[in-house]
């Protein structure tokens, strides 16, 4: 099935917002979506209807009990995982740091962890952090720039007995690049190391499947998949239940609240959910798991033309360098690029203007923006999502084409 883009956009209230009377284009979504009725609705409803404490014996505690375990059950059919191997945080960066906190209780000085320079600063800073507290020490795998993708000569080089953690991304957040996820957890796991999977980006463009994967752990953020601000992390459960994470002491100790400090949002927890069931309903399919297969094949689909269209025409305009694999490649429907001679924000800043609404800088992958050469001003990024239309594609090549036809007068 094909999605029926029309019918995405009615459930997408704030795609009825003008900028000088222009809908607006959303080409935000790398760093976070739109969010459609359901799940507004989701977390209205819990906060109206349900709003309590977990654990206790009156309704609306026993409610909110089944509206968190109902919502571990939705991100395991969308990870394909078990529930009780699904936790919730403040968002995918603070779990990152905890987590790496409880893995870094099992090093010792000379154990050595491997990062990439193609990832955001979430999946590098936490380990970062733990070499300089545990005396670890951090192996680095090179980017290639002109590619935009991962040198996996040196990745295999940098693996090795003293390996103890691989942290990689599934998808580039600044260039779209997708990484072969499940070959890095094979090297991992051939010297006996762990994998940890930054799925943000990829999440929200392809369908995770932790098995397939082969991964450890992995986190993700439902605001990038059309959800509330808050952060899902994936672990093995006999690695839940094993790892010595820091956590009060009357707290549960099973897997998965272990993992979960203090009275978590309870609400974003509805709304994380809710997320996952409307992609599910973009799709056809006996069970949730079936229907977000079938939706996030038509996304896929969908989102290649886009960005096919996008790519194309970035590149037939003069002064206009864009980064990262080209269509064809498996990656993203995002591409960030630049404008010979106007800083990023000044083109983001434009773009605005003319009610085109796509990020600017670094992203929080200074590395990827630093290994470009573009660390002065950084980058332009734009990113296709369910809602993303042809005509809004051509909005924003002609929005680009006319800042650069004023900027050469």
């Amino acid at each position: 099935m094909s999605i029926d883009t029309a019918a995405v956009r009615e459930r997408f209230p704030a795609l009825e917002r003008t900028v000088g009377g222009a809908p607006v284009a959303y080409f935000d979504g790398p760093g976070g979506t739109q969010v459609p009725r359901d799940v507004a609705d989701a977390m209205t409803d819990y906060l109206y209807h349900h709003n309590a404490n977990t654990h206790w014996a009156y309704p609306s505690s026993v409610e909110t009990d089944a509206i968190i375990a109902a919502a571990r059950e939705a991100l395991a059919d969308f990870l394909n995982a078990s529930p009780s191997e699904i936790a919730f945080g403040q968002n995918m960066t603070s779990l990152t740091f905890h987590i790496s906190r409880a893995i870094g209780y099992g090093l010792v000085a000379g154990d050595e962890i491997v990062i990439t320079e193609l990832d955001h600063h979430a999946n590098i800073a936490p380990w970062r952090t733990l070499a300089r507290e545990r005396g670890v020490t951090l192996r680095t795998v090179r980017m290639i720039p002109e590619t935009g993708q991962l040198d996996w000569d040196h990745l295999e080089h940098s693996i090795g007995r003293r390996t103890r953690l691989v942290a990689i991304g599934a998808a580039s957040n600044a260039l779209g690049t997708v990484n072969d996820v499940a070959r890095a957890a094979r090297l991992a796991h051939d010297v006996g190391a762990r994998i940890f999977v930054d799925a943000v980006h990829y999440a929200a463009h392809e369908l995770v499947d932790v098995q397939a994967m082969g991964c450890d752990y992995l986190a993700c953020s439902a605001y990038k998949f059309h959800g509330p601000h808050i952060g899902i992390l994936y672990g093995r459960e006999k690695l839940l239940e094993a790892l010595d994470v820091p956590k009060l002491d009357p707290a549960p100790n099973h897997a998965p609240e272990r993992l979960e400090t203090g009275t978590q949002n309870h609400e974003a927890i509805a709304g994380a959910a809710a997320a996952v069931n409307f992609l599910a309903s973009l799709g056809t399919g006996a069970t949730r798991r079936a229907r977000l297969r079938s939706a996030f094949d038509s996304l896929h689909e969908h989102g290649a033309a886009l960005f096919q269209r996008l790519w194309s025409g970035l590149c037939s305009t003069g002064g206009v360098r864009v980064f990262g694999p080209p269509p064809g490649e498996r990656r993203t429907p995002t591409v960030s690029f630049t404008v010979n001679g106007i800083p990023a924000r000044d083109v983001a800043r434009h773009l605005a203007s003319d009610g085109i609404f796509a990020s600017s800088g670094d992203f929080y992958a200074a590395t990827v923006v630093e290994r470009l050469g573009e660390s002065r001003h950084g980058l332009v990024r734009a990113g296709c999502a369910c809602y993303t239309t042809e005509e809004e594609v051509d909005r924003l090549v002609s929005s680009v084409q006319m800042l650069v036809a004023g900027s050469t007068r």
